[in-house]
Parts: C-alpha cells; structure tokens; sequence
C-alpha cells in the first residue's frame, strides 16, 4: 500500500484516498466494521468507493463479481483492457466474508480484488502461506493495475451530490 500511495501522489487528485489496513477479518470483520461504527453516517454516506485489496500474489488478478458494484467492475475492466493488464473473475463470496462486505452492509459500493483460485486458496492460513507462495510477476501487474484503476476512478467517480466537493474513496 505505500507504493501504491507514493504512486499517486504526486498528481492532484479530486476525492480524497485513504489507504486504509483492517484488522480480524477472520474474527468477524472486526476492523472494518470498528473503523465504519467510528464514523459519523454522513461521512460514510460521503464513501464513494471502497476498494479491497485482499490475498494477492498467489495469481494473476482476480475479482469477485458477485457482489461487487456493477460501476467499479466495469472501471476496472476498463483499466485492465487499456492497459493490457490481466484480469479475470473468481467468485470466493461464498468461502467467507471480506472487508468490503463491511462497506457493502452500510451500502458503500465496494469491489474486491484478490489472487485466489481453486488451487491458491488452501494456501491461506496454512503452513504454505509465506513470502515464497507470491509470484512477484502477478503482485506487480496486480500493483500496476490498481495504480491505473485508482487514478481512472478518480476521474470517473461523481461526489455524493452531483457537487464538485470531494468524496472519499477507501482502498484496504
């Protein structure tokens, strides 16, 4: 996330990109869910994405399309095919809730994007889940899609009220 925020920075931006790390997915989203409870409704209301980065490396770029905001998948799409950058849909919903479902239930549009396939998921929480598990080809072309998506919907993402006052994006 660092890089990914180094990367950006250094071009004016519209909204507002807080690069966010949760803590205890696994215990019942309890980061994500702690840091949208600490928020006044408004300022979530005022979210205009979130984007959740989760369980990359293992393969080229994956998204989940079941629950993610039909306007997001279609940016990165977007990105993806501008850039010649892979991408493919792998649904892992039903393996167990992410951050962005956080967001989702406050009805924040929210994508995640993830590496996992039927073969790298058994890696996750087991013996196997070390640095040797990434493929630093794929986490690359993952940082160098996310980097394009990011500035993309930067461009493409109205504030809340159709006004040109900035709207926070949240990318996990």
């Amino acid at each position: 996330m660092p890089s990914l925020y180094q990367s950006l920075d250094s071009v004016p931006r519209r909204h507002t990109i807080a690069f966010v790390g949760f803590t205890d997915e696994e215990k019942g989203l309890v980061g994500s869910k702690f840091y949208l409870d600490e928020m006044p409704q408004a300022a979530v209301a005022k979210i205009r994405a979130m984007l959740n980065m989760d369980s990359l490396g293992t393969s080229p770029t994956k998204v989940e399309i079941d629950r993610g905001d039909k306007l997001l998948l279609n940016a990165l799409g977007i990105a993806a095919q501008t850039f010649k950058l892979p991408l493919s849909a792998v649904n892992v919903h039903a393996v167990g809730r992410s951050d962005s479902d956080s967001f989702q239930d406050r009805h924040v549009p929210a994508i995640s994007i993830h590496s996992l396939t039927r073969d790298t998921f058994p890696i996750l929480h087991s013996p196997r889940d070390r640095m040797d598990a990434i493929h630093f080809d794929d986490y690359y072309d993952t940082y160098l899609l996310m980097r394009a998506y990011i500035a993309y919907l930067d461009q493409v993402l109205d504030s809340p009220d159709g006004s040109q006052e900035t709207a926070p994006a949240v990318v996990k």
